[in-house]
């Protein structure tokens, strides 16, 4: 990664707990989705949360029954998951040098992390720790921008800060994977200071470009002007893309 990235990366240590407070969930249809493309059934299903963060998805793969660990490769984002979650195992390790063998897993997930990878080396690892006919499973939380509201405050952001602010995904073509893509539209409704404390924990706002703090006030007072009720619901759309190991893609119907 360039080094820009490469501090963004490494900025979200600094709000371990504020991303576990603030950072939405999946909807529970995701995992049923999931089991569908990949062929997976997640019960007693070995599966490996790469880039588990403080532990989001990899403690909602454990609820559904899977043999779960989750891999992270941050200090204080692994002593948030341990302190939330320590009936999960987790492995300090990145996407680009596995700690499993090869062929080990059934099901090798990415939420909302494998853009902080190396595609040309993150593919190739998939591929090897995953046995014959298992799977890689890659989803993000999107901000829906059909949302009128939604799509205003991504452009003020983009206006401030430039483009490109919203980390999400390696063009698909760099990792050597054929992805079978699904989308699923869900939203939550929280409060306004919320919502911003959940921005906030975007690395766009951890790495201190000058402006964020400002924008973070300005953005409260339009919100609520716009919701004097002090609540908004977030819409969001769950991409999530699936890769099988050793057989053929299996076409949607």
């Amino acid at each position: 990664m360039a080094d820009g990235a490469v501090e963004r990366a490494r900025s979200f240590g600094s709000a371990a707990g504020r991303y576990a407070d603030h950072r939405p969930s999946y909807p529970d249809g995701l995992f049923d989705v999931l089991e569908e493309v990949s062929g997976v059934a997640l019960a007693g299903a070995r599966v490996a949360d790469v880039g588990a963060g403080t532990g989001i998805a990899t403690r909602l793969l454990h609820d559904r029954g899977a043999a779960v660990v989750g891999v992270e490769p941050g200090a204080a984002m692994a002593d948030e998951f341990r302190r939330r979650h320590p009936q999960v195992p987790l492995v300090r390790g990145d996407g680009d040098r596995l700690p499993f063998a090869s062929g080990s897993l059934d099901l090798l997930t990415y939420a909302q992390s494998w853009h902080w990878t190396d595609p040309a080396r993150s593919g190739p690892e998939a591929l090897r720790v995953l046995r014959p006919g298992g799977a890689l499973a890659v989803w993000s939380n999107d901000p829906d921008t059909g949302i009128e509201w939604i799509a205003g405050q991504q452009a003020r952001i983009e206006e401030e800060f430039g483009p490109g602010w919203y980390v999400n995904e390696h063009p698909r073509s760099q990792s050597g994977l054929e992805f079978t893509t699904r989308s699923l539209r869900w939203s939550r409704r929280i409060g306004v200071d919320a919502h911003l404390a959940k921005l906030a924990t975007h690395s766009l706002f951890l790495v201190g470009l000058p402006g964020t703090g400002e924008f973070l006030v300005r953005e409260r007072e339009r919100l609520l002007r716009l919701f004097p009720g002090g609540t908004v619901a977030e819409h969001y759309v769950v991409d999530l893309r699936v890769a099988r190991a050793g057989r053929p893609e299996r076409p949607l119907t």
